[in-house]
Protein backbone atom coordinates (compact mmCIF):
# COMPACT_ATOMS: atom_id res chain seq x y z
CA UNK A 1 0.00 0.00 0.00
CA UNK A 2 2.80 2.54 1.01
CA UNK A 3 5.99 0.39 -0.46
CA UNK A 4 8.03 1.14 -2.94
CA UNK A 5 8.72 -1.39 -6.08
CA UNK A 6 10.72 -4.07 -5.57
CA UNK A 7 11.23 -2.79 -1.56
CA UNK A 8 10.23 -5.00 1.25
CA UNK A 9 8.39 -2.50 3.89
CA UNK A 10 10.00 -3.74 6.71
CA UNK A 11 13.30 -6.55 7.43
CA UNK A 12 13.52 -8.95 9.91
CA UNK A 13 16.55 -10.45 11.03
CA UNK A 14 17.57 -14.44 11.82
CA UNK A 15 16.99 -14.07 15.07
CA UNK A 16 13.84 -12.65 15.22
CA UNK A 17 12.46 -14.75 12.07
CA UNK A 18 13.12 -17.48 14.30
CA UNK A 19 11.23 -16.88 17.22
CA UNK A 20 8.10 -15.86 14.69
CA UNK A 21 8.17 -19.07 13.34
CA UNK A 22 8.16 -20.70 16.67
CA UNK A 23 4.98 -18.53 17.62
CA UNK A 24 3.29 -19.79 14.08
CA UNK A 25 3.85 -23.35 15.11
CA UNK A 26 1.06 -23.01 17.62
CA UNK A 27 -2.24 -23.96 15.64
CA UNK A 28 -3.38 -22.32 12.71
CA UNK A 29 -1.40 -19.25 12.89
CA UNK A 30 -0.33 -17.75 9.44
CA UNK A 31 1.81 -15.36 10.82
CA UNK A 32 2.04 -12.04 12.99
CA UNK A 33 0.29 -8.88 12.28
CA UNK A 34 1.84 -6.11 13.37
CA UNK A 35 0.74 -2.64 13.89
CA UNK A 36 0.44 0.56 15.78
CA UNK A 37 -1.82 2.19 18.38
CA UNK A 38 -2.80 4.99 20.56
CA UNK A 39 -1.11 4.57 23.98
CA UNK A 40 2.02 4.94 26.30
CA UNK A 41 3.67 7.85 27.47
CA UNK A 42 4.75 9.04 24.43
CA UNK A 43 1.63 8.51 22.62
CA UNK A 44 2.18 5.68 20.30
CA UNK A 45 2.16 1.84 20.92
CA UNK A 46 3.25 -1.41 18.70
CA UNK A 47 1.28 -4.42 18.46
CA UNK A 48 1.11 -7.97 17.98
CA UNK A 49 -0.88 -10.56 17.50
CA UNK A 50 -1.40 -14.34 15.85
CA UNK A 51 -3.59 -14.33 12.57
CA UNK A 52 -5.31 -16.62 11.83
CA UNK A 53 -6.75 -15.05 8.65
CA UNK A 54 -4.74 -12.37 6.22
CA UNK A 55 -6.57 -9.41 5.10
CA UNK A 56 -6.35 -8.50 1.25
CA UNK A 57 -5.38 -5.22 2.38
CA UNK A 58 -2.70 -6.37 4.93
CA UNK A 59 1.21 -6.05 3.66
CA UNK A 60 2.64 -9.70 3.68
CA UNK A 61 6.37 -9.95 4.31
CA UNK A 62 8.42 -13.52 4.41
CA UNK A 63 11.70 -14.29 5.66
CA UNK A 64 13.02 -17.50 6.02
CA UNK A 65 10.04 -18.82 6.83
CA UNK A 66 8.67 -16.54 8.88
CA UNK A 67 5.39 -14.33 7.82
CA UNK A 68 4.80 -10.83 9.24
CA UNK A 69 1.75 -9.68 8.65
CA UNK A 70 1.57 -5.01 8.46
CA UNK A 71 -1.69 -3.95 9.62
CA UNK A 72 -3.30 -1.23 6.95
CA UNK A 73 -3.43 1.53 9.10
CA UNK A 74 -0.13 0.68 10.31
CA UNK A 75 1.98 0.83 7.44
CA UNK A 76 3.00 4.12 7.12
CA UNK A 77 4.50 4.24 10.77
CA UNK A 78 6.36 0.75 9.77
CA UNK A 79 7.87 1.25 6.44
CA UNK A 80 11.91 0.58 6.80
CA UNK A 81 11.69 -1.25 10.46
CA UNK A 82 13.99 -3.58 10.78
CA UNK A 83 12.80 -6.14 13.18
CA UNK A 84 15.13 -8.09 15.78
CA UNK A 85 14.73 -10.23 18.40
CA UNK A 86 17.13 -10.07 21.68
CA UNK A 87 17.56 -12.22 24.38
CA UNK A 88 19.66 -11.05 28.03
CA UNK A 89 19.61 -12.41 31.18
CA UNK A 90 16.58 -9.79 32.06
CA UNK A 91 14.32 -9.99 29.16
CA UNK A 92 13.91 -11.28 25.74
CA UNK A 93 11.24 -9.62 23.44
CA UNK A 94 11.60 -8.38 19.74
CA UNK A 95 13.35 -4.91 19.16
CA UNK A 96 11.74 -2.08 16.55
CA UNK A 97 14.75 -0.22 15.08
CA UNK A 98 12.05 2.41 13.18
CA UNK A 99 13.77 5.31 11.14
CA UNK A 100 10.59 6.95 11.71
CA UNK A 101 10.16 7.11 15.36
CA UNK A 102 11.25 10.43 16.40
CA UNK A 103 11.33 9.74 20.68
CA UNK A 104 10.50 7.13 22.85
CA UNK A 105 9.66 7.29 26.56
CA UNK A 106 12.02 6.20 29.40
CA UNK A 107 10.15 2.38 29.55
CA UNK A 108 10.88 1.35 26.03
CA UNK A 109 7.00 0.76 25.17
CA UNK A 110 6.46 3.51 23.53
CA UNK A 111 7.57 5.66 21.04
CA UNK A 112 6.37 8.99 18.85
CA UNK A 113 6.87 8.97 14.93
CA UNK A 114 8.12 12.19 13.32
CA UNK A 115 5.14 13.96 11.52
CA UNK A 116 2.77 13.35 14.28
Amino acid sequence: MFGIPGKQAITITPLAAAQIMRLMENGDTKGLRIGVKKGGCAGMEYTMEHVSEIDPNDEVVEYGGACVIIAPMAQMFLFGTEIDYRESLLESGFVFNNPNVSESCGCGESIRFANM
